[in-house]
């Protein structure tokens, strides 16, 4: 079963490849249905354009894994890389042509109109694809039968899955187990038989598809199973139970054919990690513009009200753990830094009455938006903590440190969640933790946008906020 080639394959289909080349066929094609619409000869030069961009196109959306999307996927996730391969492609491909000195030739509302209509051509085809793939398999037509080896927890959570996404085409037809039903998990019905049944269905061409969701240490009744099946045509997958993990981001890749999966990895890599970067970049300038005078009258309220610094500077664990400084209008008559750091709590002699004001609406964290254009931050994100109060809680709550593999923020799932202010408990604490563990899990720029306007909807205050 294995080879000097790997053992793990990404799955793909001759649909594939057909998807490619009618990708690649529509960006020329466009290029010359936009140029006879605006009068424009498609000449050699626009024709040489057009391969150039249909080119570059399938070099990024290599890059941007446009065709390596699972199936089961959600399609604006898809179309995102869409869109995002194809502007690179723009942007390389306009950035060719001016270095070639041939800019003047080509008409700029031509090449324009192609970026959009190559994009909406691009999105329009691969939701075409899919919708008209699912309404197929909805009528039954192109159907497969699938059974679970192992009725257990997991294999329910694959049940599940698979009944909650029928454009897959798969029909689940039940579970196989040789345990008592005393053993097995009650929920996965209907048991249909034992190993011994799989095998004789298998042969018979009952079912197509096999899921083994066997727990990893039976490694030995695995490999028996999966060689006596090697004598049936049907297909074989294996569920590893990785949920004993906290998983962050899991994903599989390949190291020279060896399989590796990421148990603990960060959402923002390629188009993610640029989508974000945007997203602050773009939403810190704006806010940046809009509350500069509220942030000047603030300035002056901190000098005149108490003596001091305007600005209160603390270092926090930033992105993988490492040491940065956030920014804060100061609302107390101290700057703790050190080794000893104690958390605002209510009624707090520390806190000057205009701080008090400051820290009730959270004025107080403006500063920390040239935090997240100075890139140390993001608007949305696991809120920093004091690195003396890491330390303490990354040896009382396991995962912990997790919330460090992305930027601190200003604002998260945890604060719109109730979770703010004190934590005097370690219960509090590890509810904040569990909400921002499940942000970066599940991060998407949609999410973000939404924490956002609740953020803004619900407003700054809260009964923790002192």
């Amino acid at each position: 079963m294995q080879n000097s080639t790997g053992i793990i394959r990404p799955h793909s289909h001759k649909l594939l490849a057909l998807a490619r080349m009618l990708d690649n066929v529509s960006v020329i094609v466009a290029l010359a249905l936009v140029l006879g619409f605006l009068g424009i000869p498609f000449d050699l030069p626009y024709l040489l354009v057009s391969v150039a961009g249909a080119i570059l196109f399938g070099f990024f959306s290599e890059v941007c894994e446009v065709y390596h999307i699972w199936r089961g996927s959600a399609f604006y996730r898809e179309a995102r890389r869409l869109v995002f391969a194809w502007a690179c492609a723009m942007v390389t491909l306009t950035a060719l042509v001016f270095l070639s000195g041939k800019a003047d030739y080509f008409s700029r509302m031509a090449i324009f109109s192609w970026s959009v209509v190559v994009a909406l051509i691009l999105v329009s085809l691969h939701g075409g694809r899919l919708l008209l793939t699912s309404l197929i398999r909805r009528r039954g037509r192109n159907m497969r039968t699938c059974a679970i080896l192992g009725a257990n927890p997991l294999g329910k959570r694959l049940e599940n899955a698979i009944n909650s996404m029928p454009w897959l085409g798969l029909k689940f037809v039940g579970y196989y187990d040789d345990r008592s039903a005393e053993r097995r998990y009650e929920e996965c019905q209907p048991v249909i038989g034992n190993i011994r049944t799989l095998f004789y269905d298998a042969k018979c061409g009952r079912v197509d598809y096999i899921y083994i969701s066997l727990p990893m240490r039976s490694e030995r009744r695995i490999r028996s199973i999966v060689d006596e099946l090697a004598d049936t045509t049907v297909s074989v997958f294996y569920i590893p139970n990785f949920f004993i993990f906290n998983l962050i981001q899991a994903h599989w890749f390949t190291l020279q054919g060896i399989p590796v999966v990421s148990v603990y990895e960060t959402p923002f890599q390629g188009v993610d990690a640029a989508l974000k970067r945007t997203e602050d970049i773009v939403l810190s300038s704006l806010i940046l513009l809009l509350i500069s005078v509220p942030m000047a009258l603030i300035a002056m309220g901190v000098k005149l009200s108490s003596p001091g610094p305007v600005l209160f500077k603390q270092r926090r664990y930033g992105f993988n753990g490492e040491e940065i400084v956030i920014w804060k209008f100061r609302s107390m008559t101290v700057c703790e830094d050190g080794d000893r750091v104690e958390q605002a709590r209510r009624n707090d002699s520390r806190i000057t009455p205009f701080g008090a004001l400051l820290r009730r609406t959270s004025l107080d964290e403006l500063p920390q938006f040239f935090n997240v254009l100075q890139g140390t931050m993001s608007i949305v994100g696991p809120r920093p903590h004091a690195v003396i109060h890491n330390e303490h809680y990354r040896r009382l709550i396991p995962g912990y440190m997790l919330r460090h593999k992305v930027k601190p923020g200003i604002t998260g799932l945890a604060q719109i969640n109730g979770f703010r202010g004190e934590t005097e408990t370690v219960d509090k604490m590890e509810g904040r933790i569990r909400h921002d563990i499940e942000h970066i899990r599940h991060w998407s720029l949609w999410l973000d946008l939404k924490i956002i306007l609740v953020t803004i909807l619900k407003g700054f205050t809260g009964k923790h906020a002192y």
